[in-house]
């Protein structure tokens, strides 16, 4: 694919406190082969060296590909550094980064030819590898080893359905979207921690989310993931925030997908109650998820019987 053929990408990179990792980050952009990209980053306050690590960076390679960074001196969180971050990018396609891990050689073009040849599609995600902080393989798949999912559930939109809803299993930044897309799921919402959940289950009500079956990113594992914190209170934060997500978009979705977004929301309420030790309202969750559960099971389609579409 020659440049001029080439329709351009936009890496978007959100940067906060990975002065270790950004340059590897950065690294990755220029080494992959896709002829037409540009990098939008912003450093959203960060207080270590991160944003020195990413000028220096720019000014070594800007001649090579264009770069656009900016810098805030407050944290406004990852939402808000999203949406600016697609605001700023002229690209048709937005690849979404993380300062912390690393696109892999190929992802890029793959993910374009297969937006091409799925227009109705508005974003593909892929798989990752995962890496330790020294960047050591730890896992050749983060969706099958890390998070224990059944890929073959993204084949189809039902399964992509069923699969976003129950069993979130995306590792790092692994999607590529359209930029028209964020005029169909109104950008990411502004003060959430965890955005990608509420993010995604809105493409996946639309049926505009597609799978490709290969590495297209490394996701670093490190003391500092949001979404691995072993903090009691933070994670009580985060599962309280999924919960608000999940009653939020249930209405989005026609049954059963509807119950089994409910039936979810019940079971994070009993994580909730699990940490906070309260037996009563675990058995109480626990009861409404199995039952929400088992009603939308029995309207699901049989997952071999799944039918693709494009």
């Amino acid at each position: 694919m020659t440049t001029a053929a080439a329709p351009l990408v936009s890496v978007l990179i959100p940067a906060y406190n990975h002065e270790r990792f950004v340059e590897r980050c950065l690294d990755s952009v220029l080494e992959d082969t896709y002829p037409a990209k540009e990098i939008v980053i912003i450093d959203d306050g960060s207080s270590d060296r991160t944003g020195e690590r990413i000028a220096e960076w720019a000014a070594r390679y800007r001649h090579q590909l264009r770069v656009e960074y900016v810098r805030h001196e407050e944290n406004r969180g990852i939402a808000a550094t999203l949406n600016e971050l697609a605001a700023r990018a002229h690209g048709e396609f937005l690849r979404l980064g993380a300062s912390d891990d690393y696109l892999l050689p190929g992802g890029l073009a793959a993910q374009v030819n297969y937006l091409q040849a799925h227009p109705r599609k508005r974003a593909v995600i892929g798989d990752s590898i995962v890496v330790d902080q020294y960047g050591n393989k730890l896992h050749d798949s983060g969706m099958r080893d890390l998070h224990g999912a059944d890929k073959g559930l993204y084949r189809t939109d039902e399964g992509i359905r069923r699969a976003v809803i129950s069993q979130w299993a995306i590792g790092g930044p692994v999607a590529l979207l359209r930029k028209s897309a964020l005029e169909t799921v109104d950008r990411w919402t502004e003060g959430l921690r965890i955005d990608d959940w509420d993010f995604f289950l809105r493409l996946a009500a639309r049926d505009a989310l597609g799978f490709i079956d290969m590495p297209v990113c490394a996701y670093r594992l490190h003391g500092n993931n949001v979404s691995k914190t072993r903090h009691t209170a933070t994670r009580i934060v985060n599962l309280t925030e999924s919960w608000q997500v999940a009653r939020r978009r249930a209405e989005m979705f026609d049954e059963p997908y509807r119950s089994l977004l409910k039936a979810q929301s019940h079971y994070i309420s009993a994580k909730v109650a699990f940490l906070q030790k309260r037996s009563i309202l675990l058995g109480c969750h626990l009861l409404a998820y199995l039952s929400l559960l088992l009603a939308s099971k029995v309207r699901l389609p049989p997952a071999g019987r799944l039918v693709e579409k494009t």
